[in-house]
This record gives C-alpha cells, structure tokens and sequence, in this order.
C-alpha cells in the first residue's frame, strides 16, 4: 500500500476495542429505552391518577342511591 494510503485510512482498531464500543454502545441503547418506557409509564400513570380523583370528587356529589335503598328498606 502506498505511503500516502496509510496516512489517509486510519488503521482499524484491535478487535477487543470494537467488542467493548459494541457493547457500550448496546448498554447506551437499553439505558436510553428504558428511560423512555419509563417516562411514558410514568405520564399514564399521572394521567390516570388525576382521572380517577376527578371521577371520585365528582362520584362523591351524586346521590347515593344504594345507602337511600338500604335506609328504606331497614326502616
């Protein structure tokens, strides 16, 4: 190979040092798309916890139809 090839491509790395880029860069990825499950399980959640305190404020304003039936029927 021409000296001036040499000079332009670089030599490539041992094979030891690809294995541990890989593999880093695998590890990088997991972190990455676990934190965007997380995050996204984390707003349903939210979501979901203020739906449902919405419901139950506005459940606890309606007539409680069972309570008026068990009262008519104990008296």
């Amino acid at each position: 190979m021409p000296e001036e090839l040499r000079r332009i491509i670089p030599a490539p790395p041992p094979p030891a040092d690809i294995f541990a880029t890989y593999q880093l860069a695998h590890e990088f990825h997991q972190e990455a798309q676990h934190r965007q499950e997380l995050e996204r399980y984390c707003e349903w959640y939210y979501l979901t916890a203020k739906r449902h305190r919405n419901e139950l404020q506005r459940m606890q304003g309606d007539i409680n139809l069972f309570g008026w039936f068990c009262r008519r029927k104990s008296q």
